[in-house]
């Protein structure tokens, strides 16, 4: 391919290449615009490559001006270097003459002279040794022990060699004393409370060099150092009021830095000493030395966790508590290398879990606190408006009891959060999400406050007697305790298990407790406080009852022209209930098909069961009173006390079996004159033209009537009853 282009004569760029036949071609192959344009593209081509041509031309035209001036100065350079050898060359010369010469002449002294060394050199010894007890001592008094104990030993194998010399005797008893002086000195700095650690492992260093027992000084260094760090314990302790990351900070800075150089100078010194200085060691001594600063360690380890531990429970802002055990964490973790058999981060990682314990145990607190003054102001509510309007705004007070508890459990969660950050060094720990995320934020916090709630809902539940609160504060915690169990319970446990990945940390499903157990719990406290409201209401009703029966002479009554008041109040007080409960709970389940005439019936026992004059208890009057009983026996039983269901029907329902029944024991009790039984007559009349409104069953208000009446007429001494359309017209003027 290579050879076919280098022949080929239209080649533009070939050695080959012929214009005329090229000129041919282009004429025969192509238009007139096409030439044209060939033709602009080659005349640009050419142009360029005359650029580059002339461009090439000019730099290599530089290199050479270039080039030229190098070889130029290279030229003069290496003349200039020509007459420096030339000159060195000579200076050596001369130079290895006069070697030449002063060797000749020294020839003769160079033996001599050598000589004159050696002893000069033995007099300057000598010299070092009569000067070296004033020399000690001047070291000691400036406080130089370093280079005292280095002359010392530098001379003490010269005097152990010549001490049997009476000239050496006695300056080697000099420095002996005055060494012991050293050595007091150099203890004495275990005692001065602004020793540093430097400097006690300064001192240690030199006795131990001095030979001193290295038990003893182990000992001391260790007494030493557990004093500066009480103190240092102290001074945290002082700072327990100050801000947390400020008190970590110093327990970093002051009790653990001072720790970790304590080790460290304690380990140079005594455990990782050469095996040259090993030599003056007992066989057992490094164990016995590890052993020693490990309880050393684990002792003021444990007084600095204690501190620590207290000092993170009474934090209240929760960002800057996880920062602070943050710091915390991180520098215990460096810590492990100080004893190989103890892992601090456990430790740190106990108190970590610990302090958010702590924060969740606040926060419950907090819900508490809360709760508590949520339901004195629901009370003082309701202790104001009992006068003023029927429902006294129960759905606003009920959402009161509701929405601001979950925004703040809302809150806490997110507020807690700030423990799971993933740049925080303890934040991934398997040990640490279990425990805090399942243990203490779900099961502490959440389960906990609502066990608390359902708890607090229970305890309106105790006694009959008169409560001191409003009854209609059950009626708002009972439909609360249903909005639970309908909602939030499962949003609010869905939340924290999604906020923190419940279902990865816990172990098991038995780790945790199951939603339908709360709910469950809910439903359970709903039904005894409304059960409960029945029966304060009810009981309230009956007290009315009871009373206005109990306080009236019924043998001396006069003729009834009118419906007592209270009937009346009874009436106004079930109207005032209903419209409370109409609040709260609708009337879907109990809703009924009333007729329109059921406020016109008259009681059966006033058509059938007894004739309009008594004079006295006759055969017949007794048969039929027997046939009555005997119909109850085998007629439905209706539990006044049962539980009632969540909706206005059976509420009220609830409050008026107890009022009615309370009513018919009353009468039970009682006498009447005929006037007193007609009285009756009227007021139970009256009380089912009101009362069978509010009912799901109109047909136990008028059982509970009849029965009554009955009870009146079997207790009259003079049983006649008014007729029913007297009784009406009292009623109806009323």
């Amino acid at each position: 391919m290579t050879s076919e282009s280098s022949g080929n004569p239209y080649d533009i760029n070939g050695p080959n290449f012929n214009s005329d036949l090229y000129l041919q071609k282009l004429l025969k192959d192509y238009n007139l615009k096409q030439i044209m344009d060939h033709e602009a593209e080659v005349v640009h081509e050419t142009q360029t490559l005359h650029s580059d041509m002339q461009t090439l031309v000019y730099e290599n035209y530089n290199k050479f001006i270039s080039a030229t001036d190098t070889v130029r100065k290279m030229k003069y350079d290496f003349n200039q270097m020509e007459e420096s050898m030339d000159l060195l060359a000579k200076n050596m010369d001369s130079i290895t003459s006069f070697s030449e010469q002063i060797s000749t002449t020294l020839q003769g002294t160079r033996g001599q002279i050598m000589r004159l060394s050696s002893v000069h050199s033995l007099l300057k010894k000598l010299q070092f040794l009569f000067k070296l007890p004033n020399n000690l001592k001047d070291k000691i008094n400036e406080e130089n022990y370093s280079q005292a104990v280095q002359d010392y030993i530098h001379a003490q194998r010269v005097l152990n060699q010549y001490g049997n010399m009476p000239s050496f005797q006695g300056i080697q008893k000099d420095c002996e004393e005055i060494v012991e002086e050293m050595k007091d000195k150099l203890r004495t700095q275990f005692h001065k409370t602004d020793a540093s650690t430097k400097s006690l492992a300064e001192s240690v260093d030199l006795l131990l060099q001095l030979k001193e027992p290295a038990d003893v000084l182990c000992a001391d260094f260790l007494t030493h150092a557990d004093k500066r760090l009480s103190e240092q314990l102290d001074n945290l302790k002082e700072m327990c009021e100050n801000d947390i990351i400020e008190f970590v900070e110093m327990g970093s800075s002051g009790f653990l830095s001072d720790l970790c150089l304590i080790v460290a100078s304690y380990k140079d010194m005594f455990v990782n000493r050469p095996p040259v200085d090993k030599n003056e060691f007992s066989d057992d001594f490094d164990t016995k030395a590890v052993s020693r600063l490990n309880t050393f360690i684990m002792n003021n380890m444990k007084k600095y966790f204690d501190l620590v531990s207290k000092r993170v429970e009474n934090v209240a802002d929760t960002v800057v508590l996880v920062r602070a055990l943050d710091r915390f964490y991180k520098r215990l973790q460096a810590m492990n290398a100080l004893c190989e058999d103890t892992d601090f981060a456990r430790t740190g990682t106990d108190i970590v879990i610990g302090a958010g314990r702590k924060q969740c145990r606040n926060h419950l607190s907090a819900l508490k606190q809360h709760l508590s003054e949520t339901l004195a102001k629901v009370r003082q509510t309701l202790a104001s408006k009992v006068s003023s309007d029927g429902d006294g705004g129960l759905p606003e007070l009920q959402a009161l009891l509701v929405m601001p508890t979950i925004e703040k459990v809302k809150g806490i969660l997110q507020d807690l959060l700030v423990f799971l950050q993933p740049e925080l060094s303890f934040g991934l720990k398997p040990q640490f999400l279990q425990r805090f995320c399942v243990d203490e934020v779900r099961e502490g916090l959440v389960i906990g406050f609502l066990h608390h709630l359902t708890a607090t809902a229970n305890g309106f539940c105790t006694g009959l007697d008169a409560p001191k609160f409003p009854p209609t504060l059950l009626l708002l915690l009972s439909k609360m305790c249903l909005e639970f169990k309908d909602s939030n319970v499962h949003y609010l446990l869905t939340s924290t298990d999604d906020l923190f990945n419940i279902e990865e940390y816990a172990a098991s499903k038995n780790d945790v407790t199951s939603e339908t157990e709360i709910c469950e719990n809910f439903q359970k406290a709903a039904q005894e406080l409304l059960n409960h409201f029945v029966r304060l209401q009810g009981l309230t009703v009956s007290q009315m009852l009871r009373k206005s029966v109990e306080t009236r002479d019924w043998l001396h009554t006069i003729e009834p022209r009118t419906v007592r008041a209270v009937m009346k109040r009874v009436v106004e007080d079930i109207t005032a209930i209903e419209s409370q409960v109409t609040a709260l709970y609708d009337d879907t389940d109990g809703q009924v098909d009333r007729s329109s005439d059921s406020s016109r019936k008259t009681h059966s026992v006033s058509r059938h069961q007894y004739r309009s004059n008594w004079s006295s208890y006759t055969p017949s009057h007794l048969d039929s009173s027997f046939v009555s009983n005997i119909h109850k026996l085998f007629s439905e039983r209706i539990e006044i006390f049962s539980s009632v269901h969540f909706n206005k029907a059976s509420i009220l329902t609830g409050i008026i079996k107890i009022s009615l029944k309370t009513f018919l024991e009353c009468v039970r009790l009682r006498t009447f004159s005929k006037y007193g039984l007609q009285q009756i007559q009227v007021d139970t009349h009256y009380l089912q033209l009101y009362l069978w409104r509010f009912v799901s069953d109109e047909n136990l208000v008028h059982f509970l009537l009849d029965e009554i009446l009955g009870s009146a007429v079997h207790r009259c001494l003079e049983p006649v009853l008014m007729e029913p359309s007297v009784v009406d017209i009292i009623c109806e003027r009323n």
